[in-house]
């Protein structure tokens, strides 16, 4: 048996690059440029998913070339009418990469921060497109939900990101519900319930005496 030769895939690749051009030459397909990237960034990240895959507390770096590139690839095959997915695609990927660091060592706390703040950005990315909704307050109230997982899931071990949460929770929805006409009850509310979980907090820890 012949032993496997890298001029197999390079060769591979001149075959599929000459089909795709060939076609776009004939009006069959349009972009094959974008196609045949997609191609290669698709099977390059399903490469670092495999080795994501079979071990995943030793490869778990790999969590981050898998996602980023098959998002990338999801992005090019974006038909026109559904470009506007492409930013929560891209950055969907990135950040799908920080949730499975933290889900598969949630030791890794920090993995949490990156990606509620990526999944944000491609979120409003995304709103922006559809709607004229001002997303200003989106985007802060979307960094406050992140720091509120960072709190919840990390325990008291991390206690200091429920300050963030509130400061960014008061924050957004003074930014962004005024428009919503409801900024009379939701801050209020947020007060309250800010103020009764730190009162909480206080009695529920232990006497220092």
């Amino acid at each position: 048996m012949r032993k496997f030769d890298f001029r197999l895939i390079l060769g591979g690749l001149l075959i599929l690059g000459g089909v795709l051009a060939l076609l776009d030459t004939m009006n069959i397909i349009g972009d094959a440029g974008g196609i045949f990237w997609s191609l290669i960034w698709g099977a390059v990240g399903v490469y670092f998913l495999y080795l994501l895959v079979s071990d995943r507390q030793r490869n778990w770096w790999a969590a981050f070339p898998a996602f980023v590139l098959i998002g990338m690839a999801l992005t090019a095959f974006l038909p026109n009418s559904l470009d506007f997915l492409s930013g929560l695609l891209f950055m969907g990927g990135i950040s799908l990469a920080f949730w499975w660091v933290y889900f598969t060592d949630t030791s890794r706390w920090w993995a949490l921060i990156p990606a509620g703040v990526l999944l944000t950005i491609g979120a409003i990315s995304t709103l922006d497109d559809i709607s004229n909704f001002d997303t200003g307050g989106l985007f802060f109230i979307g960094l406050g939900l992140t720091f509120l997982l960072v709190a919840v899931l990390a325990g008291d071990r991390q206690s200091w990101a429920w300050y963030p949460t509130v400061a960014l929770l008061i924050f957004g929805a003074l930014i962004g519900i005024p428009s919503l006409d409801i900024t009379d009850y939701v801050v209020p509310a947020i007060l309250i319930l800010a103020g009764g979980f730190m009162i909480f907090r206080f009695f529920r820890q232990p006497s220092s005496e």
